[in-house]
């Protein structure tokens, strides 16, 4: 019989279909005569254990060679039929669960394990084949019940052997001198017992290893949810900013000046980023698809004037200069540098309406460095409420070995980042808490400044 008939069904292994669900015996009797076919494959659809097909097969076509073996041994006892009793007694869990859908249990397969061998003793051979029936069956019942009922079924087999033995039935000779074969079987069955142990073991390990794979897909779910909202933060942030801007800019054009073109101007602007964030959006979003999409790259180190110039066009004060060249500025750490300007330019917007603003980049030959200062005017609103700009800064400027600080200073605030251009510089595998945290301090102080 297939180990795989018989497993109990535990965590991570196939359910099988309850029995309500698959009607009583006699309906399935009424199926399978109705239509045998249909009934089959059916049944076969509903493995309900874990082990997989190859061993079903490998213990079935055990289970045949050494049924077939102790078989034609018995020829000398034709036309009597007791072998082949013997060998439907060792199959007979099989026909019903492929016709009738009875899965086998281990008490069903022990007890016509045990008949059968019996029953294939009751003419007894020299070098006979038949205690072998027990070795399989006892590994199949230690692959799917507990240790402690497999090992009492490996007793009971063993005594019944030692039972036949004693009556002389349980014969084993070479060269016509009679040797007592009970040793022999015994070991067998020890060993079968412990290959079934081994294969119960393999399939908790199994499901031990598909709960971590599942923990770790969540947890990188969780990490790519959270990248996600960082950009998406980052992007809708940039984009409001600049397009409130635009925004105060027509509204006082209108109202004050009563200069219908430059508030034109100004909407056509506020128009433009509000297409451009929703462009971005989609873009962002669309990491969730599953599909293949096809979007535009992600911005860099040298997008950063493109930046300014926007914040710049939406009225804010903002003075630009690099330092440096560019181009030794990896993709990654120079999206992480476009983003930290991006949202160090939108807090000043935010929470220092009619301040001023310095964009410095400069780079050297060991790292890169990103400082935004900006002003604060006095009666400026402050943001009391924390929000995702500082923490977002920070994890982009940890996730790539960089570091940051952010903080008041001189009577403003100023955001430091800095990244190494290679990754055997002495501080780029320094925490955080060996750097300078004077500054971080400082924005811990006033998360508002970064949110």
């Amino acid at each position: 019989m297939d180990v795989t008939h018989a497993i109990p069904a535990t965590a991570g292994a196939r359910a099988a279909v309850p029995a309500g669900q698959r009607g009583s015996v006699r309906d399935r009797f009424v199926a399978f005569s109705r239509n045998p076919v249909a009934t089959l494959r059916a049944n076969l659809e509903q493995l309900p254990f874990d082990y997989p097909p190859s061993l079903m097969i490998s213990a079935d076509a055990a289970l045949a060679v050494v049924g077939v073996a102790a078989t034609i041994q018995r020829h000398e006892y034709f036309p009597t039929v007791l072998p082949l009793v013997a060998m439907m007694l060792a199959f007979a869990t099989v026909p019903l669960f492929c016709f009738f859908g009875i899965a086998p249990t281990p008490v069903m397969l022990a007890v016509t394990g045990l008949g059968s061998t019996a029953v294939f003793l009751a003419q007894p051979v020299s070098v006979d084949f038949a205690p072998f029936v027990l070795v399989v069956v006892v590994g199949e019942v230690a692959a799917i019940a507990p240790k402690r009922w497999s090992a009492l079924f490996a007793v009971v087999g063993a005594l019944e052997l030692a039972a036949f033995d004693a009556a002389g039935d349980l014969l084993w000779s070479v060269d016509g001198e009679r040797l007592h074969g009970l040793p022999m079987y015994t070991v067998g069955i020890a060993l079968g017992w412990l290959v079934g142990v081994m294969l119960q073991y393999q399939r908790k390990f199994l499901y031990q290893e598909r709960e971590g794979q599942a923990i770790r897909a969540a947890q990188a779910a969780g990490e790519e949810r959270r990248r996600i909202a960082r950009e998406v933060h980052d992007v809708i942030a940039h984009s409001l900013s600049i397009t409130l801007l635009h925004l105060t800019a027509a509204r006082h054009a209108l109202q004050t000046d009563r200069d219908v073109d430059d508030a034109v101007d100004a909407l056509i602007d506020a128009e433009r980023l509000g297409r451009q964030a929703m462009a971005d959006i989609r873009r962002t979003i669309g990491l969730l698809d599953a599909g293949p999409t096809r979007s535009a790259p992600e911005p860099g180190i040298g997008d950063i004037e493109d930046l300014v110039g926007d914040f710049v066009r939406a009225g804010l004060d903002v003075r630009r200069t690099e330092e440096g060249d560019l181009e030794a500025v990896s993709a990654a750490v120079g999206l992480a540098l476009y983003r930290i300007g991006q949202e160090s330019l939108a807090n000043v917007v935010k929470h220092a309406p009619g301040g001023s603003a310095r964009v410095r980049l400069t780079v050297d030959s060991t790292s890169v460095r990103l400082v935004v200062d900006n002003s604060v005017p006095s009666g400026a609103p402050r943001d009391a409420g924390g929000g995702m700009g500082l923490s977002g800064m920070r994890q982009r400027a940890e996730l790539l070995g960089g570091r940051i600080v952010a903080g008041p200073e001189g009577g403003g605030w100023s955001v430091r980042a800095e990244f190494p251009l290679t990754a055997s510089r002495g501080w780029l595998s320094c925490p955080l808490s060996d750097r300078d945290t004077t500054n971080d301090a400082a924005a811990v102080a006033a998360p508002g400044e970064n949110g």
